[in-house]
């Protein structure tokens, strides 16, 4: 049994074995992060016969008098048995390679939540004592977002679902929209490289209105680069000149009075756009995908306060779990919300549409190789002012 240095391909080979894997341990991921400047390094833990046990990616950057290591949503095992060593190692190569911080945050369930924030399952305490009891400070349960990185993760079980029960499986306000987008013409498809412009835009616009710092238009280049295939930038759009003609076409052939008003409804919230845009295709919302056998994720994502409703957002998680599902994954993370479930996390409204579940990680554990050192630091840096 030892702690080890592994190849890329070696990573790549026991991540594939895992049933569990976020995107952030990925070879992708570590493709992005040397892009923005990170040192990457594989390790993991072998058994008595060679097999790896545990692997992680790790990423290095520079900080005020060292190094920043971390291990973000891993490491990802395929024996649990070998966790506690593999940690009690990870501390001995934090030292030797110069790190001043050693933060793991790891992507196991501390505990299960219905969608209202009740428990459905016991908390996992062990999970936090076998880290701690190694030397490893933790930060402690915590809601909202940290370091910008949320423990709460709003998630759905897409196993027992297929494309005709998808729809149902939602609350009634989500099949309305859905389906009242679907009526007016809104059309999903994915954004090339060169039009990444306008998935930074409706997420920067979102950004302002709801109080969070959004990415770079060079971030989205470089996903977009290193996932490749693994991820889309999708977007939801729609002509709002040929959609009002497809809707008065309809209205020629309705056959009920229920039928004719909803779409004579659908054409009077359309027309006044129809006048101000023509003939062009307006982005309505937009949402960045990540595609793994295990679970598909809705990273970031942004739409048009102007369009709210036009329900495009709706739609765009629809498809993308129609996309999970036929691609057999059985997960799909809607990923942050803060874990307050007092009616103030308005993005946790949104994800409550879908009727998913909840998952609390276990959060954020550091530890110093040089105590001292990191104690001076950071006194000096109150003294500045810091």
């Amino acid at each position: 049994m030892s702690f080890t240095v592994l190849t890329k391909e070696e990573f790549i080979q026991h991540t594939a074995k895992a049933s569990r894997l976020s995107f952030m341990q990925t070879s992708e991921m570590a493709d992005l992060f040397a892009k923005r400047g990170a040192r990457i390094d594989y390790v993991g833990y072998r058994t008595p016969t060679g097999e790896v046990a545990v692997s992680a990616l790790v990423y290095t950057l520079k900080m005020t008098g060292g190094l920043h290591m971390e291990i973000s949503a891993g490491p990802v095992f395929t024996d649990a048995t070998y966790l506690g060593p593999f940690y009690q190692a990870l501390k001995s190569y934090a030292k030797e390679k110069g790190a001043l911080e050693l933060v793991i945050k790891p992507y196991n369930p501390y505990q299960h939540f219905d969608s209202q924030g009740v428990a459905t399952s016991p908390a996992q305490a062990e999970l936090i004592t076998s880290l701690t009891d190694l030397g490893y400070q933790f930060d402690g349960l915590q809601t909202g977002y940290p370091d910008g990185e949320p423990s709460w993760h709003y998630v759905k079980d897409l196993t027992t679902l297929d494309a005709d029960s998808l729809l149902t499986s939602f609350n009634k306000n989500s099949q309305r929209n859905i389906k009242k987008a679907k009526q007016l013409g809104i059309t999903i498809r994915a954004l090339g490289r060169q039009e990444l412009g306008t998935f930074a835009q409706l997420v920067q616009e979102t950004g302002k209105r709801q109080g969070f710092a959004s990415k770079d238009i060079h971030y989205y280049q470089h996903f977009f680069d290193s996932f490749q295939s693994k991820a889309a930038f999708l977007v939801a759009e729609i002509q709002f000149r040929d959609a009002v003609r497809q809707l008065q076409t309809a209205l020629t052939t309705a056959t009920s009075k229920q039928e004719k008003a909803s779409i004579e409804k659908a054409i009077a919230l359309l027309e006044p756009f129809a006048e101000r845009y023509g003939e062009e295709v307006v982005p309505l919302a937009a949402g960045l995908m990540i595609y793994l056998p295990s679970e598909v994720t809705y990273l970031f994502g942004g739409s048009d306060a102007h369009f709210q409703k036009l329900a495009a957002p709706f739609l765009l998680q629809y498809t993308s779990m129609q996309q999970a599902i036929e691609a057999k994954v059985p997960t799909y993370n809607f990923l942050g919300i803060t874990g307050l479930f007092d009616g103030s996390d308005g993005v946790l409204r949104f994800k409550q549409n879908f009727n998913g579940s909840v998952i609390r990680l276990m959060g954020t554990f550091r530890y110093y190789p040089n105590p001292f050192k990191s104690k001076l630091l950071t006194l000096i840096k109150k003294i500045m002012g810091k």
